[in-house]
């Protein structure tokens, strides 16, 4: 491969590049459709727990954003980042809010995650839950200590989410 500093991913040199790719994304796809089997042989064999797509998403993102909860306790056995967040500033754990996977979300508090963990510039995961008026995991989430008055980049706190968003039900789950 060339040594400069590519925007984007070049095409392959040669045909170990080529298969080292297409290794990879086995790799990925096992993540995401739950191969926790193949995945741990592949592991245990040295695998970085913590590969990334060419859009930042982990092994764990993958199959939390996928809802494979064993694949995802896999992965954090091996001791996969919990915090670790894609390109597009999402974490495993506000993933799992999104998509209302209360035990993917039980999971990743279980083993680490940080509950008000965001990147600079991203919402954290209860600013998500407000967003989506996603009631369970707002009170989910307070239960694990979440901190309702932190702010994101724009000064809005998750309650103010709500109130742009209109969640009336999270707004209340919010203000009490």
């Amino acid at each position: 491969m060339s040594h400069d500093k590519p925007t984007r991913p070049q095409n392959p040199d040669n045909q170990q590049d080529e298969d080292a790719i297409a290794f990879a994304q086995g790799l990925f796809e096992l993540a995401r459709n739950g191969g926790a089997g193949p995945l741990s042989v592949m592991l245990n064999a040295g695998v970085p727990v913590d590969i990334r797509t060419n859009t930042g998403d982990s092994l764990l993102m993958l199959a939390c954003s996928n809802d494979h909860k064993d694949t995802a306790r896999l992965l954090l056995e091996q001791g996969a980042d919990p915090n670790l967040a894609n390109d597009q500033l999402q974490t495993p754990l506000a993933s799992a809010v999104y998509q209302g996977n209360t035990d993917i979300v039980d999971l990743l508090l279980a083993s680490g995650a940080d509950v008000d963990h965001r990147p600079a510039g991203a919402k954290t995961p209860l600013m998500v839950a407000a967003m989506f008026n996603r009631v369970g995991m707002i009170e989910r989430l307070l239960e694990a200590g979440a901190d309702k008055l932190l702010k994101d980049e724009d000064g809005q706190s998750a309650e103010d989410l709500a109130r742009t968003m209109e969640a009336n039900e999270a707004i209340g789950a919010l203000s009490s």
